[in-house]
């Protein structure tokens, strides 16, 4: 009896807003010239067109893997959504070449701080595209994924445009 007195009230975040994790231009994702985001294979998110070389966090969390190549980063965030930032496409043959991470796994970050650089004229020469999608890698976890940004090339400034909404179960 004594022990439903004193337990501990889970507060869990229901929804949280992710921001542009870089700036550039917004692309739906079914626009990504990638049938493996396009088709929302790995989940539901927004893609950007990148205008500058700085990766941030889209929300508080925590990081939980970053790519041995540099090109993708992994973040669990409050409400339990698992965030995966992937850095232009097929990007993953430049081998870590022209990134830069500025975190490590198990880290906890804030929201805009930064995760990865990369020299955007050096992986734009050598990647496919430089489209970088954002995905909910979870979604089937979620109760909902909504974008917030609706028109095609709209300007987002990294760490303050909000682009989605996720609302954990």
């Amino acid at each position: 009896m004594l022990k439903k007195l004193f337990k501990k009230k889970e507060n869990k975040i229901k929804q949280v807003i992710l921001s542009a994790p870089v700036k550039g231009k917004f692309l739906p994702l079914e626009e990504v010239p990638d049938p493996v985001f396009s088709e929302k294979m790995m989940g539901d998110g927004v893609a950007i067109d990148p205008e500058e070389g700085k990766i941030v966090a889209p929300a508080d969390g925590e990081v939980v893997q970053i790519f041995p190549t540099k090109h993708a980063v992994a973040l669990k965030i409050a409400n339990g959504a698992e965030i995966l930032i992937h850095i232009g496409l097929e990007t993953v043959n430049l081998k870590g070449e022209g990134f830069t991470a500025h975190v490590k796994e198990g880290q906890k970050v804030k929201m805009g701080e930064l995760l990865v650089t990369f020299d955007i004229d050096q992986v734009k020469e050598k990647a496919k595209s430089m489209i970088t999608p954002m995905i909910v890698t979870n979604g089937e976890d979620m109760q909902s994924v909504e974008r917030l940004v609706k028109e095609k090339e709209t300007q987002v400034l990294a760490g303050m445009t909000d682009v989605l909404e996720v609302y954990g179960k």
